[in-house]
């Protein structure tokens, strides 16, 4: 209680402080401290892209920490667009301190980025296989320090997509979910439902943690997603982050979100994101 206490207190003085400013969306050829929109090779022609930020520091031939981003569904009530250009969770999780991927969901036609659900699974799946061994080389991204995260769709999508099979596991080093998890709840049909079956596939998904480090974020309570979780997999590697996020922000709406579910809590300070933060850092250290 008197932590709680403590927190409220801290926060008090923090929700009016100004935002961490996500970077300006651009095009042309990636370069330190700037985002741009690429489409791959493969995809030319089409409106399916990626979005890719390198932090202010980048040099060529130094090896950074990544962080690989789903974004949520479209959602005008919550603000948000299901756009790759408009995430922000990645970003404020690392203070813009590594290098930052946003990957599409790829719609059923190929043709665009998906931003409700889905779309082809497999064609998502294999973007990422794709994209992101190409930062290796050409961006100096460590493939000993990827950080996968998302929200909401994108928090399902953590294990969803990057659990879901083994040779997309395998290309993380972490996980971070921030509003929702993979197997908690039913959802509408034709996935997610009926939740029996839901649920032992998600739990086939979790078993290809190998004891790898998962942050889980959650607004107001985590415990949900932590019952699901026992007894399913081990939980020493895993860190359960409560969101206080209306003590976090002015009243809802506000200029900088509409709904308290939302994925830009990491972009002004709290302990939360202090907390979050440390937990990157650790997870991304050089052995």
């Amino acid at each position: 209680m008197l932590l709680r206490i403590l927190y409220l207190l801290l926060t008090t003085f923090v929700i009016h402080a100004e935002p961490l400013k996500l970077p300006a969306n651009s095009i042309g050829y990636p370069a330190a401290g700037t985002r741009v929109a690429v489409t791959p090779c493969e995809y030319q022609g089409t409106k399916v892209h990626h979005m890719l930020y390198l932090p202010s520091n980048w040099e060529a031939g130094k090896s950074y920490p990544l962080i690989v981003e789903f974004t949520g569904n479209y959602s005008p009530a919550s603000g948000s667009t299901g756009e790759v250009k408009d995430a922000a969770l990645g970003f404020g999780l690392t203070g813009g301190k590594a290098i930052w991927l946003t990957l599409p969901n790829i719609s059923k036609d190929g043709l665009k980025n998906e931003v409700t659900w889905w779309g082809n699974t497999q064609a998502t799946i294999d973007y990422a296989l794709k994209n992101v061994p190409r930062l290796y080389q050409q961006f100096g991204a460590d493939p000993k320090r990827i950080i996968l995260c998302g929200f909401s769709r994108g928090a399902i999508g953590v294990s969803y997509l990057g659990l879901h099979n083994d040779n997309i596991s395998k290309l993380w080093s972490g996980f971070v979910t921030h509003d929702h998890f993979d197997g908690v709840k039913q959802w509408r049909k034709p996935w997610g439902s009926p939740l029996t079956k839901y649920q032992k596939e998600a739990t086939a998904r979790l078993s290809r943690l190998n004891g790898r480090p998962v942050l889980i974020c959650q607004n107001n309570s985590t415990k949900e997603t932590r019952n699901f979780l026992a007894g399913r997999i081990p939980l020493q590697n895993v860190t359960f982050l409560d969101i206080p996020i209306s003590t976090i922000f002015p009243p809802f709406p506000n200029p900088i979100t509409p709904h308290p579910h939302t994925d830009r809590w990491p972009l002004l300070p709290s302990p939360a994101r202090d907390t979050a933060r440390q937990w990157f850092q650790k997870a991304t250290q050089t052995k």
